[in-house]
């Protein structure tokens, strides 16, 4: 039993892109998601962070890319996250399906998958979404509704499918989370986090062997889970060094904390806290209207922006 607090859901999920042009159209127009950020990757600040989620940004609702406009097609392989899925209204994937095929989207499904209704996509880099139908996601507030009505719109995260050589030890560190097992079906290994619904509470494992992947375009860089606080990942970094793993110094990226580690089949976990969030330098009304940078990369903005390839954006509030 874990000595640290449970870990409640996911936080967000970071994938690399091609095109940022490419990428924003198509979260925001087609997906019907809030840019909520334009930053920096705080490790290379001549390449974009770019976050998108509900219309608050909540934890459990971004997904972020490092774009690169000339990035290689990547591949999955095993040991890595291979999908991402929404939750959406139950009832709301048929509007979905006349949304895409108004975009030129293909899709496949509606199929059903642990009781629930699914539409299997892919974003223009290939990176593969599943639209769920989740009544536990009904109730959650602050969709973003400019392009899909609230019967619709994404709430924020599903879950995420994991494809490991190994069920068994990265299944042992979820239940160190506190979440639990919920079902199998057809090879997919079910864990649901505590507090059973709302947004970013499911993790897929499915034991697969992939040939040799690449990293590029359209592959996952990693899955952050989320914490309350600085003082919940303290003890998280603890317990995880008991555990065996060997996790880095806690990471300023302004609008959270974070450490990362690989877990036993080498997927790069990050263990991020919801505070302070995407309103420290930005209200909810100016979210993702700007480029903007930590305190420390300020004075070099001018060569930054020079650097960053031209990125329009549509801000309609």
């Amino acid at each position: 039993m874990s000595s640290a607090p449970s870990i409640q859901g996911i936080h967000h999920i970071s994938a690399i892109s091609g095109s940022p042009k490419v990428n924003y159209d198509f979260y925001t127009q087609v997906l019907g998601l809030r840019f909520v950020k334009k930053t920096v990757n705080f490790d290379d600040p001549f390449t974009y962070h770019l976050y998108y989620g509900n219309h608050h940004g909540s934890p459990g609702s971004s997904i972020t890319f490092f774009p690169w406009a000339h990035v290689v097609q990547g591949s999955p392989q095993t040991g890595e996250a291979t999908a991402t899925s929404y939750g959406i209204p139950f009832d709301g994937l048929e509007g979905w399906q006349e949304h895409l095929s108004r975009h030129g989207v293909s899709f496949e499904g509606p199929f059903d998958q642990f009781g629930q209704k699914v539409l299997e996509l892919k974003d223009p880099d290939g990176l593969q979404i599943q639209l769920v139908e989740d009544a536990g996601v009904s109730g959650v507030e602050h969709p973003h509704l400019e392009v899909l009505d609230e019967s619709s719109a994404i709430r924020g995260f599903f879950g995420a499918t994991l494809d490991v050589a190994d069920i068994g030890p990265t299944a042992e560190l979820l239940e160190a989370f506190g979440w639990s097992f919920e079902a199998e079906e057809s090879g997919v290994h079910r864990y649901r986090a505590p507090g059973g619904h709302g947004i970013g509470k499911v993790m897929d494992l499915v034991r697969q062997t992939h040939g040799e992947g690449r990293f590029g375009k359209g592959t996952i860089h990693h899955i952050a889970f989320r914490v309350p606080n600085e003082e919940a990942q303290s003890a998280w970094v603890d317990q995880l060094t008991h555990m065996g793993f060997s996790p880095t110094p806690v990471q300023e990226r302004f609008y959270f904390k974070a450490i990362y580690f690989r877990e036993k089949n080498g997927i790069l976990f990050e263990i991020a806290t919801d505070e302070p969030g995407f309103t420290a330098d930005e209200t909810v009304e100016e979210l993702g209207s700007s480029l903007m940078l930590p305190a420390w990369y300020e004075p070099h903005r001018t060569k930054i922006e020079q650097a960053l390839p031209e990125l329009e954006i549509s801000i309609a509030r």
